[in-house]
This record gives C-alpha cells, sequence and structure tokens, in this order.
C-alpha cells in the first residue's frame, strides 16, 4: 500500500476516535457537573455514595471499565447486549462496530464524567467564603451569587486541568481497540495483521500529535480569554 493509501485507511478510524472524544466531551463534562454538587451535598449519604462511586470510577483502569461495560450485562442477562446491537446496526444501517463503540462511549461518559466532577469541585471549594458573604449583603439569592459571581471564577480556575483531560481524553480512544473498536490504533493494527506493514503504527502518533497541537491552541485561546480575573 502506498503512503496516501495508508493515511486514508488510518483516517478512517481516526474519525472514531474523533467520535469517542466528542461525545465523551459533551456527555461527561455536563455530567460531572452534578456528580460535583452531590459530592459536595451536606445530606450524608448522597456524598458518600458520591465520593465512593468517583473514587471506584477513578482507582480502575478506564480499560478493564470498558471491559466491565461491554461483558458484564451479557454475563448477568446472559445475552451478549452489545453484540446483538453491533449485529442489529449493521443489518439494519450497514454500520459496523455500533454496539462496541455505544459500550466504549457508555464507559468514557462515565469515566471521564467523574474526572471532571473532581475538578469541578475543587474549582467550586476554591472561591472564598466571603464572595458568598458579599452577594448576600448586596441582595443575591445563593442561586444569583452562584450565576454571577462565582461561575465565571470557577470556570477560569478550571481551565487547565480540564485542558490536561481533554487532551488525555483524545489519547485515551487508543483503549477503544480492546473490544476490536476500528479506530486509529485498530486499523494499524489491522494493517500489521494482513499486509505485515509495522510502520503505521507509529504513523498514528502523527494523527494524535497535530490534534493535541489544535486543541493546546484553541484551549490556550480560551484560557487567555478568561485571564481577566487574574490579580
Amino acid at each position: 500500500m502506498s503512503f496516501v493509501e495508508v493515511t486514508k485507511y488510518l483516517l478512517d478510524g481516526f474519525w472514531i476516535s474523533l467520535l469517542i472524544f466528542a461525545v465523551t466531551l459533551l456527555c461527561g463534562a455536563p455530567l460531572g457537573l452534578p456528580i460535583a454538587f452531590c459530592s459536595m451535598s451536606r445530606f450524608k449519604p448522597v456524598r458518600y455514595v458520591s465520593k465512593v462511586i468517583v473514587w471506584i470510577v477513578r482507582g480502575v483502569p478506564l480499560m478493564l471499565q470498558i471491559f466491565i461495560i461491554f461483558y458484564v450485562p451479557g454475563l448477568l442477562f446472559d445475552k451478549p447486549i452489545f453484540s446483538e446491537l453491533d449485529r442489529y446496526f449493521f443489518k439494519t444501517y450497514q454500520i459496523k462496530d455500533a454496539g462496541r463503540i455505544i459500550a466504549v462511549l457508555i464507559a468514557f461518559t462515565l469515566n471521564y464524567a467523574c474526572y471532571f466532577s473532581e475538578i469541578y469541585r475543587g474549582g467550586i471549594e476554591s472561591i472564598s467564603k466571603g464572595q458568598y458573604e458579599a452577594g448576600y449583603v448586596l441582595g443575591l439569592t445563593k442561586s444569583q451569587i452562584f450565576r454571577k459571581i462565582i461561575l465565571k471564577q470557577v470556570i477560569q480556575r478550571i481551565v487547565p486541568p480540564m485542558s490536561n483531560e481533554i487532551i488525555t481524553l483524545i489519547k485515551d480512544t487508543a483503549l477503544a481497540n480492546c473490544i476490536v473498536v476500528s479506530e486509529i490504533v485498530m486499523q494499524a493494527k489491522k494493517l500489521a495483521a494482513t499486509k505485515a506493514l509495522v510502520w503505521p503504527l507509529f504513523y498514528t502518533g502523527v494523527f494524535y500529535l497535530l490534534f493535541v497541537g489544535l486543541l493546546t491552541i484553541i484551549l490556550g485561546k480560551v484560557e487567555k480569554k478568561l485571564s481577566y480575573f487574574r490579580s
């Protein structure tokens, strides 16, 4: 295969990587906020349950979580749910790996939601109580204080750690190949197995580097725009 043909073949897998990245970010980032509020709840059972869940999800490797999401429902219900989804989507819509991708998306979303929740919690708790008290003096309600005073400062403070997690996320999409999802690394492995081409495995790094570079520029501009809170 020529260099151009290999590039096109790997791009087919990179679109899957980007899909996993985008859906995880769009679903995981919002989901992290209610988890953060649960972790800060004054109601102890809610707070403890939330913290235990976050501890488990952050403590167990993401690859193992993908295996759990993909295989455990089939073992519990004696029915390979995601494999059947694979067959259904391929038979009906000619879409490959749909069930496996759904399993990966569930695992990634839950995993990153827990990581994002800790970033949110740290950002919210870093705001001094004096700012809440000042808001009450001005006659603002608790929700108004959060929206008008606290939220923008929290966003500014969480951008750097969120940026690190977002960059890590695009690299973690390679873990999807553990259940044979045809993302870019899996595509390169197929070339190694069928065409005896090893160099595409190393070539995949170029795709990640370029995308990470683009993300770094975008996130750097976002951070610069939010620098108005710096003293």
